[in-house]
């Protein structure tokens, strides 16, 4: 069986009672939450305050890491063409101090990264946190829908299907493929600014 030092879920719309089962199931005991804006219209009791008590009531800590780990940039150096640069977002100061705070936790709890998309590959917890933490050598299991942990590099031969490449990450080449396959995807699912509605004409009178 994998051992992992952390884990990603998506709460999507799933009820607070499913999501705080399958986190002890995991035996999780801090969320840490990657999303840039802590709420959900769809999915209330996933709104920040409303998570952090049903949390702290099953005894899993809370930890707000949205404003340096999550996707939606507030520079607008790191859009490219009007959607969020994951690549550039890896670089900055900012995310890898958060970094740094996240591995810190992750050496004194059992943390799960908490975003809202339901499937992984969709999300920047996978795309961008757990990638750039996989380079520090660290093991993220993807927690899937139906309960199933999914290991980091199970998710990055998924991506390579997906983009049409081979799943043999050790392959020559292979590497840059994977590269190149992370960069098409995030640019299909990452965070787009939205553009302006264009200014109608006022007739004269």
């Amino acid at each position: 069986m994998p051992v992992f030092d952390l884990f990603s879920i998506g709460h999507s719309n799933i009820a607070i009672e499913r999501f705080l089962a399958t986190l002890q199931a995991a035996e999780v005991d801090t969320i840490a939450d990657v999303r840039s804006v802590p709420s959900s219209r769809h999915a209330p009791w996933f709104s920040k305050r409303n998570l952090a008590a049903r949390l702290a009531a099953a005894g899993i800590g809370y930890a707000a890491m949205g404003d340096t780990l999550g996707g939606r940039p507030g520079n607008n150096s790191l859009y490219r063409d009007g959607i969020a640069d994951y690549e550039a977002m890896a670089m900055q100061p900012e995310f890898r101090a958060g970094l740094d705070r996240l591995v810190d936790a992750v050496s004194r709890s059992r943390v799960c990264l908490m975003c809202a998309e339901r499937e992984p590959l969709d999300c920047h917890r996978f795309l961008l946190v757990a990638r750039s933490l996989a380079e520090r050598g660290l093991a993220a299991g993807h927690i899937l829908h139906g309960g199933t942990i999914e290991p980091h590099a199970a998710t990055e031969r998924r991506l390579l299907a997906l983009d049409g490449e081979g799943c043999d990450l050790f392959a020559a080449g292979q590497l840059q493929r994977l590269a190149a396959a992370y960069r098409r995807r995030a640019r299909a699912v990452a965070f787009r600014q939205k553009v302006p509605a264009p200014r109608r004409a006022v007739e004269n009178r």
